[in-house]
């Protein structure tokens, strides 16, 4: 019994050692093949690990991805909110307003905004401008439940009428637009702030509010229009009080001469020799003076008369507007450059050039048919008072010479005062240039 437990324990010593001998040989085998291998394992290492990280980042991007969208929608809703007050909005983005109305005077535009507003205050006394669709009850009670309803509906009127006049009260041209979404934002914003409480501002007073500031700004509008047509009236009116009073100072010329050349030749009668012959020639300069009067006095009675009859003018400023911009205007004046002279005295930095000064029996009808001729060229398309356009001097002409073919025109603008100024400032900016230079380089190294 005790052989075979010994037999046992060597055949078991043996079977280990041959476990012990192949193990190391497995181990020596596994050593040498990562030994060849390993560079392939730690690439798919690294494969792996790059994997990973590059889910990792898409995860981030995706992530910051639906960030971005969730922000650029509330960037857009921020943005098109601050356009509605944003008053530094670009000129090229304004539009131009489409007048809704078309009273011919403010006081009629200022009746229809009473009517208007009586309108609001029917609707609100009707208690149909803005009505809460429930009748609520509060503690069981009904009657709670309506005062609780009437505070809200005051609170809201209170909050949609102070928008409503304060888009009203900023309404100017370039932004009538905007002021209509201000109320209507705030329109949809109280109604939805109310939707709790069920109440509710009309779309009938809420039409009611957008026609108040549109007729409020048209009639802002209409009496601005009055305005200039005032002026312009009493330009017309001190226009024809100068033709007048140059009537009345020709007549007052023409009858001295008169007066002079009487007496003179009174004198010539009783005077001989020398004298006789210095009268007479005093005559003869007399005699010339009165006919010049007499024609000037005759010229001045015509045009005021004749309101028709005056001068059309082609003047242009370069220094105050640029090249192949011109002024065709008309004036009645006897001394038609006296007219120019004005527009050139106080308003711009620069004397006009007149380029022709053309005489017409209706000088009205020249000047009207120039303005439509070049209608598309105004410098100022909303004011036609502003008789400014951008045009060359030889396509002006071409029209004139059709009315007028006698007209002369000049070709060159002088502009003295301009280009004096220009050779001014190029003088200090090449003196200027050259202290630069010096002054780039050190006095002392």
């Amino acid at each position: 019994m005790e052989d075979k437990m010994i037999l046992g324990f060597a055949v078991l010593a043996i079977s280990l050692v041959a476990i012990l001998v192949y193990a190391f040989k497995v181990k020596g085998r596994l050593k040498a093949l990562e030994s060849k291998y390993s560079k392939v394992i730690d690439v798919d290492l690294e494969v792996d690990k790059s994997k990973k990280e590059k889910e990792a980042i898409d995860k981030k991007i995706e992530s910051l991805k639906n960030d971005y969208k969730e922000k650029r929608v509330i960037f857009e809703k921020l943005v098109k909110e601050a356009a509605i007050y944003d008053e530094e909005i670009q000129m090229a983005e304004l539009g131009f307003y489409k007048p809704h109305f078309d009273f011919d005077t403010s006081e009629r535009y200022k009746q229809e905004i009473s009517q208007v507003k009586q309108k609001q205050k029917d609707l609100i006394s009707s208690k149909q401008a803005i009505y809460c669709t429930t009748e609520w009850t509060v503690e069981g009670s009904k009657a709670k439940g309506r005062t609780m309803t009437n505070r809200a509906i005051k609170l809201t009127a209170r909050a949609f009428n102070n928008e409503c006049d304060a888009a009203i009260s900023n309404t100017r041209w370039n932004n009538v637009d905007r002021m209509e979404q201000r109320i209507e934002k705030a329109y949809d914003a109280i109604n939805k702030m109310n939707e709790s409480n069920a109440v509710v501002i009309s779309r009938e007073y809420f039409h009611l509010k957008l026609k108040e500031l549109r007729l409020a700004y048209e009639f802002a509008d209409k009496k601005q229009q009055e305005k200039e047509e005032q002026q312009e009236i009493k330009r017309q009116m001190r226009e024809e009080a100068k033709l007048e009073q140059e009537k009345e100072k020709a007549l007052k010329e023409e009858e001295k001469y008169k007066k002079l050349l009487e007496k003179a030749q009174k004198d010539a009668e009783k005077s001989t020799g020398d004298k006789l012959d210095s009268l007479k020639e005093k005559i003869a300069q007399l005699s010339q003076d009165l006919q010049e009067a007499h024609e000037k006095s005759e010229r001045a009675k015509s045009m005021a008369e004749q309101t028709k009859r005056g001068h059309v003018y082609v003047i242009s400023n370069i220094g105050s507007f640029g090249k192949d911009i011109y002024k065709i205007g008309m004036t009645r004046r006897l001394e038609p450059l006296d007219r120019v002279k004005e527009l050139g005295d106080a308003s711009v930095p620069f004397t006009f050039d007149v380029h022709a000064m053309i005489h017409s029996e209706d000088a009205p009808a020249l000047e009207n048919s120039l303005h439509k001729k070049f209608e598309q060229l105004r410098l100022n398309l909303v004011n036609s008072r502003k008789e400014f356009f951008r045009v060359t001097l030889s396509d002006i002409e071409e029209e004139v010479r059709k009315i007028s073919p006698d007209a002369e025109f000049i070709e060159t603008a002088e502009a003295r005062d301009y280009r004096e100024s220009q050779s001014i400032i190029a003088k200090r900016d090449d003196a200027k240039s050259v202290n630069e230079s010096i002054e780039a380089f050190p006095e002392e190294i």
